[in-house]
């Protein structure tokens, strides 16, 4: 299973902006920054999280987006679904559809049935969940000296928030 950079962003960014301290905002171009992000990709993420009411949008002078108290306790499984959408892992119908498509291939329906058991492995977890067991900035173990352990996409530099 392999997420789209829209989904990875989304959730890494629920992420970022619950790692911060409560009160605090951070700027889409900031978060773009932290994520390694266009800000118009990013803007868009963080439109359907605003949508999905999972962040807050602030505008103005002390604007910025906090995530909403509803977030943290939101299941991964439903945000990854509703962020990836209705797509199916092989497109069997697209500009050129598979010849087996027509006859009810059973590996489509294995792959959408691996898929959903993806998410449903994933419904359990929390955005809380996430955050509480990714280790925090500027920690460091005996992994990371030998370049095992790999980083969950929290920034290592400080955001600036208003």
């Amino acid at each position: 299973m392999h997420l789209t950079t829209f989904a990875d962003l989304g959730l890494r960014s629920l992420m970022m902006l619950g790692d911060l301290p409560e009160g605090d905002r951070c700027t889409i171009a900031d978060l773009a920054k932290a994520t390694n992000a266009s800000d118009n990709h990013l803007a868009r993420v963080i439109a359907k999280l605003v949508d999905m009411n999972m962040v807050v949008s602030v505008r103005g002078r002390n604007g910025g987006v906090y995530l909403s108290d509803s977030a943290r306790g939101a299941s991964v499984g439903r945000i990854l679904r509703e962020l990836e959408g209705p797509s199916e892992v092989v497109d069997c119908t697209g500009d050129k559809p598979c010849p087996l498509a027509a006859r009810n291939c059973a590996l489509r329906h294995r792959l959408a049935d691996a898929q959903e058991a993806f998410f449903a492995e994933l419904d359990g977890d929390t955005i809380d969940g996430l955050i509480a067991a990714t280790r925090p900035v500027g920690t460091r173990t005996s992994e990371d000296a030998h370049g095992t352990s790999r980083s969950l996409g929290l920034p290592t530099v400080p955001l600036n928030t208003q």
